[in-house]
């Protein structure tokens, strides 16, 4: 063996001894997977028991595996969900559609507006104002139940769909949120040439920057439904007759009667919360294209 050749010898040997990059990636691809794996299952779990809970009737529900069927009684609790008190059920599920759809339609419009003036136009205190919507929704919606049932008492509208109706129209984190996607995707120079070309701030507002925010508008208005739709503590406070109660807060006063009147209606609850889930669900996928369009647009960019 020649000099050069034993030279080389242990630098070989270093550089096979070098751990492998791509067996690397690999154990942490799997290390990742194996975490969305875990997460998939923590949130499905709860699902999958509510669907097998509502299959089965009242003997069922306590005496059998709460993870597997135990015949098929889906129907016949729909029937009793339907009919139980003159079907007060789909009263709640109309009027929870009412105050997360309308009033989160109307609190996006206004989200996006507000974001779109403090993000495009100069006027005096504008950063005051910014730190005042940022300091707002830090604010817990528990601590303003109280105010706003003494505020609405006074007016009136205690106990009126108006009582939850107009606390989703004003929604902080949906301003700064638009505020946010505004001054990343609404450039000055695109306003001042339609300013240029005579369009008014009205037009400009509906015409040019509502279809530019459309991705934006999907998010805020999916996270505004979505909340409306689970609030529980504001209803609870500011709704009295069953006739404007929510869904959740229903199905809320029938787990309660277990209690109050021996009424086991567990069967009937299980069955509403499953079905309370679709409305959601349906909007994440309606919103999905609005998704889609923005991230292609982005990638056009």
């Amino acid at each position: 063996m020649t000099l050069t050749e034993e030279r080389a010898k242990p630098h070989t040997a270093r550089r096979l001894s070098r751990p492998d990059p791509a067996s690397s990636t690999r154990g942490g691809q799997r290390f990742l997977l194996l975490g969305l794996i875990l997460a998939s299952l923590y949130s499905l779990l709860p699902v999958w028991w509510l669907i097998v809970a509502a299959t089965k009737n009242r003997s069922q529900l306590y005496q059998s595996n709460g993870l597997w069927f135990s015949g098929w009684h889906l129907w016949d609790n729909l029937h009793q969900l339907f009919t139980y008190e003159d079907g007060i059920f789909l009263r709640w599920t109309a009027n929870s559609l009412l105050y997360a759809g309308a009033g989160s339609l109307g609190g996006t419009l206004i989200a996006l507006a507000t974001g779109y003036g403090l993000a495009r136009f100069e006027f005096p205190g504008r950063s005051l104002v910014f730190a005042c919507v940022v300091g707002s929704f830090l604010i817990p919606i528990a601590l303003l139940t109280l105010p706003l049932y003494l505020l609405f008492s006074e007016i009136g509208l205690v106990d009126t769909p108006w009582a939850m109706l107009i606390p989703c129209l004003i929604n902080p984190f949906s301003v700064y949120l638009a505020k946010v996607y505004t001054e990343a995707t609404i450039p000055y120079e695109l306003l001042e040439a339609a300013r240029i070309d005579g369009a008014g701030e009205l037009r400009i507002f509906f015409s040019i920057v509502l279809r530019m925010m459309t991705t934006g508008a999907a998010t805020i208005f999916v996270l505004a439904f979505v909340n409306t739709w689970n609030a529980f503590f504001l209803p609870l406070t500011l709704l009295r007759g069953e006739e404007n109660w929510t869904l959740n807060l229903g199905l809320y006063n029938w787990s309660g009667k277990r209690l109050e009147s021996g009424v086991d209606l567990t069967s009937l609850v299980l069955t509403g919360a499953l079905l309370s889930i679709v409305p959601m669900a349906i909007m994440m996928v309606a919103m999905r294209r609005y998704w889609r369009s923005g991230v292609t647009l982005g990638a056009l960019k």
